[in-house]
């Protein structure tokens, strides 16, 4: 269980250094910014790349909604449930721990963080009812693919670059809305540190990415391809 735990660790760390540390780093850098499309592939290849790395350890969730999604599906045990969560909070909370010792490293104040928000916080100023469906929406979507891409009848060999494609363009969708989250442990380091109006707003990106995962569980099992 061990050698799980820290899988998830490192997998769910490295999601967010790259991820947000692209769009909190290198997002809008004058002349070189890479923008939403550059951190929407930087997201997606931090989970191809450590599905590769550790996901034969430990599934590769790296998110506590693809954990809750795999348990409704039928994929994942319920005790194993939430000493994973637990293992992503704090791989994610590392690494925006570690981001924002970079972030600040040129005198500079951490600004948004890559936080997700709503309302004024949301990157276009879409509503909290906007929001909610997206995220729920995109997660939904996640979810069928990892579950679809993961099946005893599919071709596991490219599940990872499925997933990872999958999440980037979830995020090329979604990032204009909340900044895109799909992720609670992802939403959680990052509002940590901003505190305020991104704690304040976090609930968000707890219940909507969960329900969108159950939901997506619950219509694997409704097709009947448990395993």
């Amino acid at each position: 269980m061990i050698k799980k735990l820290t899988a998830e660790f490192l997998g769910t760390l490295w999601l967010v250094l790259g991820g947000c540390g692209s769009a909190a780093l290198a997002a809008n850098v004058p002349d070189l910014g890479i923008g939403y499309i550059g951190v929407s592939l930087a997201f997606g290849l931090t989970v191809l790349t450590m599905a590769y790395a550790v996901g034969h350890i430990s599934g590769g969730h790296f998110n506590p909604a693809v954990t809750i999604g795999l348990w409704t599906g039928g994929r994942f045990s319920s005790k194993e449930i939430f000493p994973y969560i637990i293992a992503q909070l704090l791989g994610a909370i590392v690494a925006a721990a570690l981001l924002y010792i970079i972030v600040t490293g040129n005198g500079t104040d951490i600004g948004g963080f890559a936080a997700n928000g709503y309302g004024d916080n949301s990157p276009h100023g879409y509503s909290m009812y906007a929001a909610l469906i997206t995220e729920i929406i995109m997660t939904y979507f996640f979810l069928i693919i990892i579950l679809g891409a993961t099946h005893k009848n599919a071709n596991k060999k490219f599940a990872g670059i499925a997933i990872g494609l999958a999440l980037t363009l979830i995020h090329l969708i979604s990032i204009p809305v909340t900044n895109t989250s799909v992720n609670p442990a992802r939403s959680t380091s990052q509002a940590l540190f901003v505190g305020g109006w991104a704690l304040a707003q976090l609930w968000l990106f707890w219940v909507a990415p969960l329900l969108g995962a159950f939901l997506a569980g619950l219509t694997y099992k409704f097709l009947g391809t448990k395993k």
